[in-house]
């Protein structure tokens, strides 16, 4: 009996296994075939796209090469890297001092506060972004320094939500304890919440590092050709009459996508500490 029930608990924990690598492999196959692609020349792309490169197909790092100087590629990296890094740093302050602050001061005005943050998740972009850039245009936020600000609006509601549960579960009496030690609500903050606060602040990080370093819509309705982004610059490999260099627009991407793929692979950790941490008292 305790043979078979052996046998079952181990069968058990083999299929979930099996099907987890199983989606892990269809997950990461797009990835895969674009960087086969990437290697070979742009007229075999669209016949052999699934087969790997030999020697009637392979170009080399050519695609790359060719990519590089028609994108100025170093350049639209600089800008994505300046508003991804300009754009994550100025959420994760504000949001998180927010959410502490709508999380311990209670009242009337905090809960509303936060239920506006909650809410305004579900309002979609495509709603609000004609008006949205009229607005920046008004204002001057049509240019890098600007674009960080229109980040911050788009990306309070879910940090704060992130934060603000995670601050639920931080002992007060820690921040009493400061306090008492003479430290105001700033160095309260600095000192005694934020290092506290450090795994849904990497967790937050990398969700809205993800998004803005990938965005493309924001970008092309804001600033356009004039501090072309990585997605927009890629996209401008597509020439008249709908004819794209295939060969230099996949090798593009292995390159766009390869910094966040180590920034998501060295901080993924952090990610379930800070969801399960801020669900405790969420």
């Amino acid at each position: 009996m305790e043979g078979n029930f052996g046998k079952r608990k181990s069968i058990t924990r083999v299929i979930p296994f099996i099907f987890l690598i199983i989606l892990s492999i269809l997950f990461l196959s797009p990835i895969f075939i674009v960087l086969l692609n990437s290697f070979k020349g742009k007229f075999y792309i669209s016949e052999t796209p699934f087969k790997l490169p030999n020697s009637e197909t392979f170009v080399g790092i050519d695609n790359y090469v060719s990519g590089l100087e028609k994108t100025k590629f170093i350049q639209s990296a600089g800008w994505s890297l300046f508003i991804t890094l300009g754009s994550v740093i100025t959420i994760l302050l504000f949001t998180s001092m927010t959410a502490w602050f709508i999380t311990r001061v209670k009242n009337r005005f905090n809960s509303m506060l936060y239920y506006i943050f909650t809410l305004s998740m579900i309002v979609p972009f495509q709603m609000v972004m004609f008006t949205m850039t009229k607005v920046a245009n008004l204002l001057h936020l049509d240019n890098p320094v600007g674009i960080i600000l229109i980040y911050l609006g788009f990306g309070t509601g879910l940090s704060v939500f992130m934060f603000s549960g995670f601050v639920k579960s931080i002992p007060l009496e820690l921040e009493e304890a400061s306090m008492i030690d003479g430290c105001g609500p700033l160095r309260t903050f600095f000192l005694v919440v934020m290092p506290v606060l450090k795994p849904i602040t990497v967790t937050v990080a990398i969700l809205n590092t993800m998004w803005i370093w990938n965005d493309y819509l924001l970008p092309y309705l804001l600033i356009g050709m004039d501090y072309k982004t990585i997605p927009i610059a890629i996209q401008y490999l597509k020439g008249g009459y709908g004819s794209i260099d295939m060969g230099a627009m996949m090798a593009m991407l292995v390159l766009a996508v390869i910094p966040i793929v180590i920034f998501y692979v060295t901080c993924q950790k952090y990610i379930i500490e800070g969801v399960v941490a801020g669900a405790v008292k969420g």
